[in-house]
C-alpha cells in the first residue's frame, strides 16, 4: 500500500495498567503471581500506562512516522529483550 501513501504498522503492548488488570490481580492468587514476576523481568520494572500506548498511536499516525511501515512495535518495557 506504499504506493498509495498508505503505511500500516502494528502496535503489541505488554502489560498494561488497566481497570481489568487490576481486577485480575487483586482476584487472582496466580494472576498476581504472574503479573509480579513479569514486572520483575521487565527491565523498566513496571507495566506500561494506556497513556503511553495511546502516544506510541499517535506518533504513528503523525507525519513523525512517515518512513516507518510494515513495523509490528513492541511497548513493554523491554521485556521482550529481558529474554
Amino acid at each position: 500500500m506504499g504506493e498509495h501513501g498508505i503505511r500500516i504498522n502494528s502496535v503489541a503492548p505488554g502489560p498494561t495498567e488497566t481497570p481489568m488488570l487490576q481486577i485480575g490481580i487483586e482476584k487472582n492468587k496466580y494472576v498476581f503471581d504472574e503479573m509480579m514476576l513479569l514486572k520483575k523481568q521487565t527491565p523498566l520494572g513496571r507495566f506500561g500506562t494506556p497513556d503511553e500506548v495511546a502516544d506510541l498511536v499517535l506518533f504513528l499516525a503523525s507525519d513523525e512516522s512517515k518512513f516507518i511501515t510494515g513495523q509490528v512495535i513492541s511497548i513493554n518495557g523491554g521485556l521482550t529483550m529481558s529474554g
